[in-house]
C-alpha cells in the first residue's frame, strides 16, 4: 500500500469512529433524516461548504489547512480514496468552489491576484499568535474574484476582474451559466454621503445576483433590492434561482426563488431570523437551509416545500452550528458545515439522508402562519 493510500485508509477508518461517537449523541428526531453521521474533514483549523462533483463521488470545500496561509484555500475530496487535493494556488483567500456538470472544471472566488495578499496573510498570522480574539465575521475583499481552474494541470481563468467583492458562485445544471453574488455597485458609481458610511459599515449592504456564461461574459445583474443578496443556486431543472435576501439592517435573511432572468421573485420563508444556505433538493420538491431561528447562534437545518406552503421542518439537533447543507446529486446524502464536534469552528459532515421521511414530514407540517402586519 502507498504512502497516499495508507493515510486515506488512517482517515476513513478514524472517520468511521467519529461516526459512532456522532450517532450515539445525536437526538432521535434527527435519526428520522440523518442516519450514519460521519465527519469528513479533520485538518486544519476549519472547513466548510462542500459541493458535490455531478456523479457524486467528490467534494469540493474550503479550509484552512495551508502553512503559512491563515485563510481559506479550495481542496477537492475524493470520497472513494481519501485522497484530498488542493485547487486553489494557495496566496490570498478563497471562498465558494464548485463543479462544472461535463467538464473537469472547478469555479471559485479568490484574491491571490491580489499584491497584498502575502502582507495580510502575515497580518492575520501575527494577529492570531498574539491570543487576540475577534469575533468570526465574514470579510467580503473588494479583490474576490471569480476563476476557473481546469483539468490536471490547474490552468487558472479569470471571469470576473470588476472592483468588488465576486463570489459564491455556482453552475447551472447544463454548465452554461454562474450565478454569483456582488458588491460591485458599490465601488462602481460615485456613492452618496450614506452609501459612503454604509459601505465602512457594511459592505454586504450592496451585494446583489448577477449572472453570466460558463466563459464570463454576458454579465448581468438580477436584483436591485437594497441588503444582502447572495448564495445563490439553481433548482435541479436549471429554470429558477434560489438564494438567500437580507434586509437592510443585515439583521434578517430569508430564502427566495426567482426565474433566471430576474422575474418572479418570490419569497419562500417568513422565519424572522437569519435563514439562509438554501439549496433544492434533486427531487425538486423541497429545500434545505439553515437558521438561527432557535437562538442567535444555534444554527440548525430545517426544509421547506419549494413554494413555502409548509411551516419549516426542523433537520438537525446539535449546539452550535450546523447550516450550509447541500444533498448529493442522487438524493441519498447530506453534505453540511457543523460544529457539533466540539469548538466553535466548523468542520464538514457527511449522512445518509432519508428522502421518503422528509416527504412524508413535510406532508404532515402545518400551513405557513402568516405574519401579523405591524401597524
Amino acid at each position: 500500500m502507498t504512502l497516499p493510500r495508507l493515510i486515506a485508509a488512517f482517515v476513513l477508518v478514524a472517520a468511521g469512529f467519529v461516526s459512532l461517537r456522532a450517532q450515539e449523541s445525536v437526538p432521535s428526531p434527527e435519526r428520522d433524516f440523518l442516519t450514519r453521521v460521519r465527519r469528513l474533514t479533520v485538518e486544519g483549523r476549519r472547513a466548510g461548504e462542500g459541493y458535490w462533483s455531478p456523479d457524486g463521488q467528490k467534494l469540493v470545500f474550503q479550509s484552512e489547512r495551508e502553512p503559512g496561509n491563515p485563510f481559506y484555500q479550495i481542496y477537492a475530496l475524493d470520497l472513494a480514496t481519501g485522497e484530498t487535493v488542493r485547487i486553489s494556488p494557495g496566496l490570498g483567500k478563497t471562498t465558494c468552489a464548485f463543479f462544472r456538470p461535463g467538464s473537469d472544471e472547478i469555479e471559485f472566488a479568490s484574491t491571490h491576484h491580489d499584491a497584498k495578499s502575502k502582507q495580510l496573510q502575515d497580518e492575520e498570522l501575527a494577529f492570531r499568535a498574539s491570543g487576540k480574539e475577534r469575533r468570526y465575521a465574514w470579510d467580503y475583499d473588494p479583490e474576490m474574484d471569480i476563476y476557473v481552474h481546469r483539468g490536471t494541470a490547474g490552468v487558472l481563468e479569470r471571469l470576473t476582474n470588476a472592483r468588488g467583492y465576486d463570489a459564491e458562485g455556482s453552475y447551472s445544471p447544463d454548465g452554461q451559466w454562474i450565478v454569483f453574488s456582488s458588491m460591485r455597485d458599490a465601488y462602481n458609481r460615485t456613492l452618496s454621503a450614506a452609501d459612503a458610511k454604509q459601505l465602512e459599515v457594511d459592505a454586504s449592504y450592496f451585494g446583489e445576483i448577477y449572472i453570466m456564461r460558463a466563459d464570463g461574459s454576458a454579465q448581468t445583474r438580477l436584483t436591485t433590492v437594497a441588503g444582502y443578496d447572495g448564495g445563490p443556486f439553481f433548482s435541479p431543472d436549471g429554470s429558477r434561482i434560489v438564494w438567500r435576501r437580507f434586509d437592510e439592517r443585515g439583521l434578517i435573511a430569508d430564502v427566495w426563488t426567482m426565474n433566471v432572468d430576474g422575474s418572479d421573485q418570490r419569497q419562500v420563508t417568513d422565519f424572522g431570523s437569519m435563514s439562509w444556505a438554501p439549496y433544492i433538493h434533486p427531487s425538486g420538491e423541497y429545500l434545505l437551509f439553515a437558521s438561527n431561528k432557535l437562538g442567535f447562534e444555534n444554527f440548525e437545518v430545517f426544509m421547506v416545500d419549494v413554494d413555502g406552503t409548509k411551516e419549516p421542518v426542523r433537520v438537525t439537533y446539535a449546539d452550535g452550528f450546523d447550516g450550509l447543507p447541500v444533498p448529493s446529486p442522487d438524493g441519498k446524502r447530506l453534505a453540511w458545515t457543523s460544529s457539533r464536534s466540539g469548538g466553535r469552528e466548523g468542520q464538514i459532515f457527511l449522512a445518509e439522508w432519508n428522502h421518503e421521511n422528509a416527504r412524508a414530514a413535510l406532508k404532515a407540517a402545518p400551513p405557513k402562519q402568516a405574519k401579523a402586519s405591524v401597524p
